[in-house]
């Protein structure tokens, strides 16, 4: 068993598990916060759920929370404004600082930062609402796009784009999330993702979609989509990605635990696609079977990230 799992439940005091929220990944919240509370019971831990839109955040303080379990996706929980909200109330939280929150949700950000610390990232044209795409995205970017919000998650709004006459319709549908918008490459090749826990990053997991590409159903609903991990590369190569993972992450200031997704082309080469620093937390979620593979139960990983916070205080 993991020794945070060995920590006395009661010095947790009493949990609050955020969940839901206003954003568009409400739903995902709702599923992932389910599952924390669970496994949080399990391991004997006095936690109850919390719904910032159906409860109030004045729960907080009327019901005597004495630290909180966020797994709330997208903006207004995962962008740093609900972690500096628990700060001014001295209330200790899971997850990275509300500089490390506020990065990672914005992809132009992000993508910055990792170019500014040679770190492999996709070329990239970033578009305001209101801005057209440039005539030769095409030619400056490649033959199909990837066309996407800069601060939501759980590819919401993403579209792969083939022509210029499907452009506008994928930029309509991106600025529909949010008033910044990205336009990629589209890279084909091998989608794998890195999980931080703490100074350490979890064993990669290799996603085999059974559609074209990993959307939101492919994510959260369907169970054709196939998962290895272990993951299907070279030892040595496993190892270089787990710390491009683990510098990416730390790039942006995450800290506490995450998820960062990357790409490799068919050439091997890879890139680094998004920074998460709330990820899912579902039957159908990454972090969780990372862990597994590293022997700790899903109870175990939740309890491993609540006692950062008591490192932390």
């Amino acid at each position: 068993m993991n020794a945070a799992a060995r920590i006395d439940p009661a010095r947790f005091g009493r949990v609050a598990v955020l969940l839901g929220g206003y954003s568009g990944e409400r739903e995902v919240s709702l599923m992932s916060g389910r599952q924390v509370l669970a496994g949080l019971r399990e391991a004997g831990v006095d936690a109850h759920l919390l719904d910032p839109r159906d409860d109030g955040l004045g729960a907080l303080c009327e019901h005597r929370f004495d630290r909180c379990f966020n797994v709330l996706h997208g903006r207004g929980g995962e962008d740093g404004t609900m972690r500096g909200f628990l700060d001014t109330l001295a209330m200790p939280c899971t997850g990275s600082n509300v500089l490390g929150s506020a990065i990672a949700m914005d992809k132009w950000i992000t993508k910055r930062l990792w170019r500014d610390h040679g770190l492999p990232t996709p070329d990239w044209i970033e578009l305001r609402r209101g801005e057209s795409a440039p005539a030769d995205v095409f030619d400056r970017l490649g033959a199909v796009l990837a066309v996407k919000p800069a601060r939501e998650g759980s590819t919401l709004g993403l579209s792969r784009v083939h022509s210029a006459a499907e452009l506008p319709a994928a930029l309509e549908q991106a600025f529909a999330c949010d008033d910044q918008v990205l336009i990629e490459p589209w890279i084909t090749g091998r989608e794998l993702t890195g999980s931080i826990l703490g100074d350490r990053a979890l064993p990669l997991i290799h996603i085999e979609p059974a559609v074209d590409f990993y959307d939101f159903d492919a994510k959260y609903v369907s169970d054709a989509t196939r998962y290895h991990c272990p993951c299907d590369l070279p030892a040595d190569r496993e190892r270089e990605l787990r710390a491009l993972c683990h510098a990416a992450f730390a790039a942006v200031n995450g800290s506490g635990w995450g998820r960062v997704d990357l790409l490799l082309d068919e050439r091997g080469t890879a890139y680094l696609l998004e920074a998460n620093t709330v990820p899912g937390m579902t039957e159908h979620s990454l972090v969780p079977m990372a862990a597994k593979a590293e022997g700790m139960s899903f109870s175990d990983l939740v309890v491993a990230i609540l006692a950062q916070t008591l490192e932390a205080a």
